[in-house]
């Protein structure tokens, strides 16, 4: 039976798959996001391109609650090209860094207006005013 001209080509795809199952962590977050092969010359070693999705994915933080206040903190990962902001709105804040997105539920509404955030040193601090529940006259 004559090779068919796709022998290599499934080879090399074998190859490539091999060594992505292998680099991938042990945990169970690993994940694959997409996929894209390129074809080139025949005679090159077929390898992985790594694509930082780092920027894709939520920041971290940490959010502690006080009797009138929630505290948000999150380190600014490496390699942010644009000013780190927030948007605080009564029910869901998001911090904005490049394209990322992260959204937070607190556990309460907020007071808008009386809520603010700082960023220093690579760090965002977001300080949360709890909303005041308004008396009910009936």
């Amino acid at each position: 039976m004559p090779d068919s001209p796709y022998d290599d080509f499934l080879k090399n795809l074998a190859r490539m798959v091999e060594e992505i199952i292998q680099s991938m962590p042990s945990q169970d977050e690993a994940r694959f996001i997409g996929c894209t092969i390129i074809t080139g010359n025949q005679s090159d070693t077929p390898h992985v391109i790594r694509i930082d999705t780092s920027r894709l994915q939520d920041l971290e933080y940490e959010m502690i609650e006080s009797d009138d206040r929630i505290f948000v903190t999150a380190a600014i990962p490496p390699g942010i090209t644009s000013a780190i902001y927030t948007d605080i709105q009564a029910e869901k804040i998001a911090i904005i860094a490049d394209e990322r997105r992260t959204e937070i539920d607190p556990p309460c509404r907020i007071d808008i207006l009386e809520s603010f955030y700082q960023v220093k040193n690579g760090i965002i601090d977001i300080v949360l005013k709890k909303e005041r529940r308004r008396a009910v006259h009936r």
